[in-house]
């Protein structure tokens, strides 16, 4: 049992370590991405955990005692364990529960299983460049990140999780998670995302670590980046009037990297680079507010399943048509600077 001494200044230090976790990733951003600041939505994200917690924490679990302080640990991690809620409570209680098509984004090589029903509820999930006009209007989809508020864990405790589904059990019981729960069905749905071979001319990786995304873009894009990110949720299940349409990435010889936010106790990016995909900045104007939102269009879809979603949504098969989709609440493309 860990000294009550120990505990209590674990408890203590969590009041001073925000700022001191902040910087951390802060300096690793700068160190090696060619922009000042890392955006202000990712730095949140980031471990809040100090180098002691940290330490403290990788003892207990090298020594199978983590769950003896689990509830300690997912507080001070801001992880969702069993004691934690599954879903961020908000102000708004209007919108129906998370769509559950969103998966569909990353397996474009396997048969969409949604309903069409249930796709069809969900406002517009796939569509044709030529259906987004100025002025014109579009029933916008679910643009919420089931599980928005957790956060990285460092990469060193990142590392020791058994992030596979050979060792689910194992998994599961570090968090406190018991079958048949939600948060078991998005451990096996993640793990077998993450688990699945890549389609043609497509390179994917699942990240568990702030440093871990920053490693892989840099490895697949460079230093000099763009980043670009929906700036909110606003506009979700609305028929809305789409404002201004802007084409930020074309080049269609430069691919970009899109990251996926995946529901499971920490932070998990599913990130993929595609050949051919144009990125577009775009102003929704919903109830509330203008929203600022990315979409990404595919203009090589000759390798996905006849089976998608998107095919059956629009009546055409693969390599007819481009397809396009927006940018989830928490996903997050990167564009190489160019020139």
């Amino acid at each position: 049992m860990m000294h009550p001494i120990i505990l209590l200044g674990l408890l203590i230090v969590a009041y001073f370590t925000s700022s001191q976790a902040e910087n951390a990733f802060s300096q690793y951003w700068e160190e090696h991405i060619g922009l000042p600041h890392p955006p202000h939505w990712l730095v949140e994200k980031a471990s809040p955990l100090s180098p002691h917690q940290e330490a403290v924490f990788m003892k207990l679990m090298e020594e199978n005692k983590l769950d003896s302080h689990l509830y300690l640990f997912c507080k001070q991690a801001n992880v969702a364990c069993s004691t934690n809620a599954l879903v961020k409570k908000t102000n708004n209680t209007t919108l129906p529960p998370i769509a559950q098509w969103n998966a569909a984004k990353l397996e474009y090589d396997f048969p969409t299983e949604t309903p069409m029903l249930v796709a069809s509820q969900g406002g517009v999930p796939y569509f044709r460049k030529s259906m987004l006009k100025e002025r014109g209007f579009m029933h916008i989809p679910d643009l919420r990140d089931p599980m928005s508020y957790k956060s990285f864990l460092p990469r060193s405790l990142a590392s020791k999780i058994p992030f596979s589904f050979a060792h689910i059990m194992e998994l599961k019981k570090l968090f406190g998670v018991v079958d048949e729960s939600i948060m078991d069905e998005y451990i096996q749905d993640t793990l077998k995302t993450c688990e699945k071979c890549p389609i043609r001319g497509k390179q994917s990786i699942c990240v568990t670590s702030a440093e871990d995304l920053i490693d892989f873009v840099v490895k697949k894009l460079g230093h000099h980046v763009h980043i670009w990110n929906t700036e909110s949720i606003e506009g979700s299940y609305e028929n809305v009037t789409i404002g201004v349409v802007k084409l930020i990435h074309g080049n269609l010889s430069e691919p970009p990297a899109l990251c996926h936010s995946q529901p499971f106790p920490f932070q998990v990016y599913y990130c993929h680079v595609l050949e051919k995909v144009k990125v577009y900045a775009v102003d929704i104007h919903a109830h509330k507010k203008v929203n600022h939102v990315i979409m990404a269009c595919h203009y090589d879809t000759s390798s996905w399943n006849p089976n998608h979603l998107a095919f059956k949504l629009l009546g055409f098969g693969p390599g007819l048509i481009e397809v396009c989709h927006w940018i989830n609440e928490n996903e997050v493309v990167w564009t190489k600077v160019l020139g």
